[in-house]
């Protein structure tokens, strides 16, 4: 079994989580936000649909801007978050998928203006910043979902909303 293989059926798991949970943001509340300071509702969903590709993207290469991109514009509605997420994390199944051991052990320099503000094993990358950073954002999409009545579904377990052993 190839070093990725165990991350990707992780990021398969969590993927479909995630995606269950980005299936309830409410369009007519996508500008809605916790506070002045945080990001919005539709911004957030937004951000977790970038980073599935962003991130796999930016490790095929040995050092990557982090200044660079950025999440682009807020889509309108929330099916369209859904599909861009889709269309992501098929995208990062793909090229996660084409990296051999070698690769996924070599250190990865994220940079800005040439300057290195973190280095980590690629694999370390992954674990770190696709998937415990979306896991992350996913807990505070659920919070802002809680806040405007939203049903929860099942993360980790049973939800009050979602309990199927009551």
């Amino acid at each position: 079994m190839r070093a990725i293989d165990p991350m990707l059926m992780e990021f398969d798991q969590e993927s479909m989580t995630t995606r269950r949970l980005l299936e309830r943001v409410p369009t007519e509340k996508m500008d809605w936000r916790p506070h002045p300071k945080a990001r919005s509702l539709g911004e957030l969903a937004h951000h977790i649909a970038v980073s599935q590709k962003r991130v796999p993207a930016a490790i095929q290469t040995p050092t990557y801007d982090l200044a660079s991109g950025g999440d682009g514009a807020v889509p309108a509605n929330a099916a369209d978050i859904v599909k861009a997420f889709d269309a992501n994390v098929a995208e990062a199944k793909r090229l996660l998928g084409g990296m051999n051991d070698e690769d996924l052990m070599s250190v990865w320099e994220g940079q800005v203006g040439g300057r290195t503000v973190f280095s980590a094993p690629k694999a370390g990358v992954v674990r770190g910043i696709l998937l415990n950073h979306t896991i992350h954002h996913r807990g505070q999409l659920s919070t802002y979902l809680r806040q405007i009545g939203v049903a929860l579904p099942s993360i980790y377990g049973p939800t009050a909303d979602e309990n199927p052993f009551a």
